[in-house]
């Protein structure tokens, strides 16, 4: 068990790092953005896979370790409570007054009172005592047995191994768990997609932008069904000046036909989940999409397409690349800085002062050169390598960078042709999951959750009673207990059995009369 703990504890640690910075399957942009922030610290954190926190070779060392720990804790615990349960409640102590919450009681030998069974009768010995004190433990829940010798009868009970039980619920749950999440990352799947409004995600594999399928999924078996983003809406705080800007509520209205070819008008929420064709379709982040059209110098159109800008502030200051390899007489790579409210001066460079289309402006710096399409190296859609490219527009070029304003066009330099802003969409950041096991891992958390409080407010305790005759014809009935573990009703509960069992043999004594003593 220590080691199961200290195991705990240890992949505890081990995700931290999952926290701390992206990961590949949940956010593979912002891993590529983490790149071009520090590209010396990534190709470190790489190849300790620490972008792949939950998959890598140490974390996985951690969880399988704590899997066969917990197997080697449970299994003989296993076989311990079960042999317990079926064990007899241990023999009364000589000494019950070593015990906690000790009591002792005289009693004259020949009273009149109250049998459970018959409702009435006569106390003549200190067995019968006893089987009244026997009666009102097990209709509290104890395991009861007796014992007799001449002159004197016991009884010990014995309650709380649903403490134990609640224990071992608690940690074969969390194997449960372990094994749950396990399955599911062989045959789940996470896959995100960035999608404009008005255009239709596919659930197919070609139209993810990024794709972590389990070891054994097979991506040409995908559930087909589709969605298409028809609007997002998006509400920010306006009337708190402190707060202004600060999003209230994300909604994308989406039309989704099942599997079935059934068409559907769905919404997708924060934390509302679109359920379809076994997977779950989470609204994971928004920006803005300019709409910009090139045209050549003859005026043939070469590009014109929505390009999602990735956020780059709370204000959703938002920088994007546009590569057009083909159709000019060079090949021309764009990085554009749209702000949705822009301010009204630049002595803090290009910057949004609120998150909504105030004052839209759309900044845009041209290259031109080898935009390195043509090797055959995968290449990020959102980061452009200037390596190779000259500068023909903007801060270092003879030409300044382009500024414009939705519906403006400019020519770009050298007369190359020209762009123009046609206006903003919005885009979705849709989150495909996949976990054939997260029903199973839900009843596994609430069996945990059960389990623990179960072994924490189960109380497990011992009670004995005793009654020794006298040689006065007298009969001295003692009581006490002992808990298992931490108990601080102990001493509550010795004094109402005590109560209890002395309101049914003294019936028509007064409390008074007995002579009590408390060890």
């Amino acid at each position: 068990m220590r080691t199961a703990l200290f195991l705990l504890l240890l992949l505890a640690v081990a995700a931290v790092p999952g926290s701390l910075v992206p990961q590949t399957s949940a956010d593979p942009n912002g891993v590529a953005q983490y790149k071009i922030d520090h590209p010396e610290l990534y190709p470190i954190l790489k190849n300790l896979q620490v972008f792949d926190t939950y998959t890598s070779v140490w974390f996985s060392a951690i969880y399988l370790l704590l899997f066969i720990s917990l197997i080697g804790c449970v299994i003989p615990r296993t076989k311990h409570h079960l042999d317990a349960l079926r064990a007899k409640p241990p023999r009364t102590p000589v000494r019950l007054n070593r015990m906690g919450g000790f009591r002792a009681v005289m009693v004259p030998g020949l009273v009149e009172w109250a049998v459970p069974s018959t409702g009435s009768g006569t106390a003549r010995s200190a067995t019968e005592i006893v089987d009244a004190a026997r009666g009102i433990l097990k209709s509290s829940g104890y395991r009861v047995v007796t014992f007799d010798k001449p002159g004197e009868a016991s009884v010990s009970a014995e309650r709380g191994y649903l403490r134990e039980t609640g224990n071992l619920v608690f940690h074969i749950a969390l194997l449960g768990v372990l094994l749950a999440v396990g399955v599911g990352g062989g045959f789940g799947f996470v896959g995100q997609r960035v999608v404009t409004t008005g255009q239709t995600f596919v659930n197919t594999l070609v139209n993810y932008d990024s794709f972590n399928p389990g070891r054994f999924v097979d991506t040409n078996t995908l559930s087909p069904y589709s969605i298409r983003v028809d609007s997002l809406d998006v509400v920010y705080e306006q009337s708190n000046a402190d707060a202004r800007g600060e999003p209230l509520d994300y909604t994308a209205h989406v039309t989704a036909k099942t599997p079935d070819g059934k068409a559907e008008k769905r919404t997708i929420k924060v934390n509302e989940p679109l359920e379809i064709g076994g997977t779950s379709v989470y609204l994971l982040g928004n920006g803005y999409a300019p709409v910009v059209t090139i045209r050549n110098a003859k005026g043939d159109i070469v590009f014109r397409d929505a390009t999602p800008f990735l956020p780059q502030d709370s204000n959703l200051t938002s920088q994007g690349v546009i590569k057009i390899p083909d159709g000019l007489s060079k090949q021309l790579g764009i990085i554009g800085i749209f702000r949705p409210t822009a301010a009204k001066t630049m002595a803090n460079g290009p910057i949004s002062t609120y998150p909504g289309l105030d004052n839209p402006k759309l900044s845009l710096t041209i290259f031109s050169g080898d935009l390195g399409l043509d090797n055959g190296s995968p290449v990020s859609v959102y980061a452009l390598n200037v390596n190779k490219l000259t500068q023909i527009a903007g801060p270092t070029a003879s030409s300044p960078g382009l500024d414009l304003k939705p519906g403006q066009t400019a020519q770009l330099p050298g007369g190359l042709g020209s762009v123009t802003f046609d206006g903003v969409k919005r885009f979705a950041s849709l989150d495909v999951h996949h976990d054939p096991t997260k029903t199973w891992v839900l009843i596994f958390a609430i069996c945990i959750l059960g389990g623990l409080l179960t072994s924490l407010f189960v109380p497990r305790r011992r009670m004995w009673v005793k009654a020794i005759e006298q040689p006065d014809g007298g009969i001295r009935v003692e009581y006490a207990g002992l808990a298992r573990g931490d108990d601080p009703g102990l001493d509550a509960a010795v004094d109402a059995l005590a109560a209890k069992h002395r309101a049914l043999i003294e019936p028509q004594q007064n409390e008074s009369s007995a002579a009590e003593t408390k060890a």
